[in-house]
């Protein structure tokens, strides 16, 4: 009898410790293998490490769909990564805005969630932003790094609508220059890139935030950068195309004015932020910047 009510207990106790384990982590320091596909060789840029940056395997409908480092001080994501899909360039404009429920103090869900109806942020607004802190942003405008128009199936590009995945943007930038660049990226990666394109877009570091009730609550990143990895490329493209691969960068100016975007090598990038941001000496955004062993970039 005395074996019996101690193997009730040891069940009793294991199934207890187990409820209280979360679901799946979608907020990662180490990421799932499912979760690395979207990383060129399945490793994140490195050089960037804080104690209020936290890795986000962004899930969506029962899938990962991408990887995003956010910054739960500030508010933002400091890059996203996924890979290219070939895209018309559609927008998907019915999807309701979301929050990530991993960065809450208690969560239920391995997944990205609506923002609930009324006022219910409390539980998590501290680590994430909500919608009220860009209700009354006039000069800004909520920009994806992952864009849904580098996505092609309903529920990738529904995923990219994510306060998580979003920086303000100058409203000027962010409907003409940066949207601009985006689809010339697109363009390129449908006409050329023959395999697998992994992307990371990012942003620098700024003083200036978007204040609700006079607080601090989302930073104004200074600039936007982005690149692009794929080795597997037309050889036979346009030379002025076929030297932006396997990999090649872009950046610009998030203002009203001066906000040209600048496209330049993966390594000029790396040093460009290095003298620009947060990153440390050893900020590397591809592995061997995208240059497979035993080959040299065209």
């Amino acid at each position: 009898m005395i074996k019996f009510w101690a193997h009730i207990f040891l069940v009793t106790a294991v199934a207890l410790l187990l409820a209280g384990l979360p679901v799946k982590a979608t907020v990662e320091q180490i990421l799932s293998p499912e979760c690395r596909e979207f990383l060129y060789m399945g490793t994140a840029p490195v050089g960037l490490e804080d104690h209020s940056l936290v890795k986000i395997c962004q899930r969506y409908n029962n899938k990962p769909r991408y990887v995003t480092l956010y910054n739960t001080k500030d508010h933002v994501p400091v890059y996203s990564a996924y890979t290219f899909k070939r895209s018309d360039g559609e927008k998907k404009v019915d999807v309701p805005w979301m929050y990530e429920p991993q960065l809450s103090t208690s969560s239920d869900t391995g997944e990205m969630q609506q923002f609930p109806r009324g006022y219910m942020h409390q539980n998590f607004e501290d680590a994430q932003a909500v919608l009220e802190d860009y209700a009354n942003a006039v000069l800004y405008e909520r920009g994806h790094l992952n864009p849904d128009e580098h996505q092609a199936n309903p529920d990738d590009k529904a995923a990219t609508y994510t306060l998580t995945n979003v920086v303000p943007q100058v409203r000027e930038f962010h409907r003409g220059q940066w949207k601009a660049q985006e689809h010339i990226i697109r363009r390129r990666l449908n006409n050329y890139c023959r395999g697998t394109a992994y992307m990371v877009t990012g942003i620098t570091s700024s003083g200036n935030m978007i204040r609700r009730h006079n607080i601090g609550r989302v930073a104004v990143p200074t600039y936007l950068w982005s690149a692009y990895c794929c080795i597997d490329y037309d050889h036979n493209a346009p030379y002025d195309e076929r030297y932006k691969f396997p990999a090649f960068a872009h950046y610009g100016l998030n203002d009203k004015e001066n906000n040209q975007i600048l496209e330049l090598s993966v390594p000029k990038l790396e040093e460009f932020l290095k003298k620009s941001t947060f990153v440390d000496k050893n900020f590397q955004i591809f592995v061997d910047d995208c240059v497979p062993p035993g080959s040299a970039s065209v």
